[in-house]
């Protein structure tokens, strides 16, 4: 995959992800994507850019009959989640060229780590590859910033504090995938018959700015590009003022939407 901070995930950072971002903002897909996998009831599952396994606990509980494997890039994040879900075999993969014969699996699903390779056409013909014929890619990728609160805010509260000098991850990569034109464009290039691509909207919970402050700045790639702003602690406070400035004080209840993809290897 490529590094466009993804693969930086050094120190704490992915515990503040998973204590911050994963409920608030990746566990509603989540179970989103795990109760279409189970509806297509697979037996043998490979998860892409698991991180700290927010979608792998999903489908553990809602595939139960399934051998589920977990891969991500990055090994701090794979170390964070294999105790965290024993109940899937955990490997260090790059979900450009997953590492596993032909036809190994009949169902692959990533939760938002398709904006970070490369090429994608490349990729998801690696994806067919490990898949059997007729077998399943379910996937979801983030809409436009303008319909993601948590993100929307933040975005808006950076750049109150750096103007004309504010981060752009969330801009560039997160919502960098969000025509669904271009998606499925790429899924047929790399070999896809596409079979659904749903704009789903559902809800994110956060008890507060805080902690989406702190789950932006210090637990996603966000960092990268505020270290260049001096001291992150200070920068932090700075932040959680600003975006409480904007959203109020207090628990947040936001829309988030994503598009929901299934694409089928043909025979």
């Amino acid at each position: 995959m490529g590094d466009d901070g993804s693969t930086r995930w050094v120190g704490s950072m992915p515990e503040v992800y998973a204590r911050c971002l994963v409920p608030a903002v990746f566990r509603p897909f989540a179970r989103e994507l795990a109760r279409r996998a189970a509806q297509l009831a697979p037996t043998r599952v490979l998860e892409l850019a698991a991180g700290t396994g927010v979608v792998t606990a999903e489908l553990v509980a809602a595939c139960p009959d399934a051998d589920v494997t977990a891969t991500d890039l990055n090994e701090a994040m794979v170390r964070l989640a294999e105790p965290r879900v024993p109940g899937a075999t955990w490997r260090v993969a790059d979900a450009a060229a997953p590492p596993f014969p032909p036809g190994s699996f009949d169902l692959v699903v990533c939760g938002f780590g398709v904006m970070f390779l490369p090429d994608r056409p490349a990729a998801y013909a690696q994806v067919g590859r490990v898949l059997v014929p007729h077998g399943r890619f379910l996937f979801s990728t983030w809409g436009t910033l303008a319909d993601h609160g948590f993100e929307r805010d933040l975005v808006r509260a950076l750049e109150r504090l750096f103007p004309g000098e504010a981060p752009t991850f969330l801009q560039r990569v997160p919502h960098g995938y969000a025509d669904t034109a271009r998606v499925a464009d790429d899924l047929r290039a790399g070999g896809f018959d596409v079979v659904a691509i749903d704009t789903v909207t559902l809800e994110g919970h956060a008890d507060g700015p805080e902690q989406i402050a702190v789950g932006y700045a210090t637990g996603s790639p966000v960092r990268a590009e505020l270290t260049r702003h001096g001291d992150l602690d200070t920068t932090v406070a700075r932040l959680t003022a600003a975006l409480t400035e904007i959203v109020g004080p207090g628990p947040l209840t936001v829309p988030m939407t994503a598009h929901v993809v299934e694409a089928r290897r043909p025979a």
